[in-house]
């Protein structure tokens, strides 16, 4: 009798959500063959997605024997380098029919040395790279190409959680895929997935090929470009996460002007707010960043900025933790104005500060040694997680298939040590370099951990 109580309270239950879900949900949608659906507004979306194609060409890797000159002039082998093709799928958005512009992730296309583009009613045409940047995984593609359709850009900063979203893209290379689901979060950070993050989580079904796809609402307005998933297996498990429509138009304009995004900087070091700081400084929330230090001469110390001052907003829009901060100003053009909303000591005050160029030092680590060869080194910079909370110097870039990558460096590492010797500046790495021809050991800081690394 219990069990069949329960069964009725359950069934019960479930009619009431059915309910509910279709009167606040199904209601809004509009009908195809007397059934709410979602076919109409799909219909108008998908010639706008495209899937995208590239071919590499990849240094293969090479037993030392066949590095040796006798060796190989005694099997009489080829001197170029092996090298095999490497081709890879993804998706893309047309955002401009005029112009031919195609926004897509920047890891769709990364090296790639033929792009093209294939649309929904099979047209295949040659594509050719605008500008990218990696650090937000965008990139813009431009085509020749007429009758071309364009999704709208709708304003991601009106997005709710709980809010209807439909993924379209091209996964496993299967064709135009279109899955739904709901916001899940709003401006997920911290994730280590790219260099700035404010992402849109989702459960909306994305798999392997479905980056660059679009993240629409129940309007056909694009409010985002499918990016990353997290799963055990590379494979889609409800989590998945989508670069903000104003945040990739914004970068995309840069893109189309310049070829590559201006950032400026701020000239501070930040942390996020913790209980025990938040009570040490006087403070009634623990959303902000606390700025650490201030750079001399830098725009912050010209508008007034101090050690202590918690940033909780930024042009008007608030501000959660120093992750938040780093993306909002990331994204901003050297030579923009900014207002930020700054607690101090209890008040609340706002400071105007103009953008400047980023600065550091950088070098090309091979002109060290062999060893770093494909390696860029250069000051720790102020957006970097570590910075101000350790001493060292950046990996700022890595070649793919230079001797630095396959020692297993990484961009943003902070080399803290060289055989043994610390180093705090890029002369210290050049006299430690210079004491040995063994090799090198790494202490290296990468996220939350450390390392040592040997390299020989």
């Amino acid at each position: 009798m219990m069990i069949r109580l329960q069964r009725q309270s359950l069934v019960f239950s479930l009619l009431v959500f059915l309910l509910a879900w279709s009167a606040s949900g199904l209601a809004a949608l509009p009908l195809n063959n007397g059934r709410p659906s979602l076919a109409p507004m799909v219909k108008k979306v998908l010639p706008g997605v495209v899937n995208i194609s590239t071919r590499s060409k990849v240094q293969m890797e090479m037993n030392p024997l066949f590095r040796d000159p006798f060796f190989r002039r005694f099997f009489n082998l080829p001197d170029r380098p092996a090298q095999r093709q490497r081709q890879s799928l993804g998706s893309g958005v047309v955002v401009d029919a005029e112009k031919g512009y195609i926004l897509t992730n920047n890891h769709v296309i990364a090296n790639a040395d033929e792009i093209s583009v294939t649309f929904r009613d099979g047209r295949h045409y040659e594509a050719k790279l605008v500008g990218a940047d990696p650090e937000v995984d965008l990139a813009v593609l431009q085509i020749e190409a007429e009758d071309l359709t364009a999704v709208p850009f709708g304003d991601s900063d009106q997005m709710d959680v709980g809010d209807f979203v439909v993924a379209i893209g091209n996964p496993f290379g299967l064709g135009q895929t279109v899955t739904s689901g709901i916001v899940s979060a709003l401006g997920r950070s911290g994730l280590g997935i790219e260099g700035y993050e404010n992402f849109i989580q989702t459960d909306a079904s994305i798999n392997p090929g479905n980056s660059g796809g679009a993240l629409v609402n129940l309007d056909g307005e694009l409010i985002g470009i499918n990016t990353a998933i997290v799963g055990p297996s590379g494979g889609n498990v409800g989590i998945g996460f989508a670069i903000p429509s104003n945040m990739a138009a914004d970068i995309m304009k840069q893109l189309i002007e310049y070829g590559e995004v201006h950032r400026g900087q701020l000239g501070v070091y930040i942390q996020d707010i913790t209980p025990p700081l938040a009570e040490a400084l006087g403070l009634d929330r623990l959303q902000g960043a606390v700025i650490s230090q201030v750079i001399k001469g830098s725009p912050a110390q010209q508008a007034g900025l101090k050690p202590g001052d918690v940033i909780v907003g930024v042009n008007g829009k608030s501000i959660r933790n120093g992750s938040q901060l780093r993306a909002a100003i990331g994204l901003l053009r050297a030579g923009q104005w900014v207002v930020l909303d700054v607690i101090r000591d209890g008040r609340e005050k706002q400071f105007r500060v103009l953008i400047s160029e980023r600065t550091g030092e950088a070098v090309a680590a091979g002109g060290f040694s062999d060893y770093l060869k494909g390696a860029t080194l250069g000051t720790i910079q102020e957006d970097h997680p570590l910075a101000g909370q350790i001493e060292g110097v950046q990996v700022l870039k890595v070649k793919p298939g230079s001797p630095a990558a396959a020692a297993g460096l990484r961009k943003d590492d902070i080399i803290v040590s060289v055989n043994r010797m610390p180093v705090k500046n890029l002369a210290d790495v050049k006299k430690a370099v210079k004491r040995t021809r063994k090799g090198l050991l790494l202490n290296i800081r990468r996220g939350d951990g450390a390392l040592f690394l040997v390299i020989r």
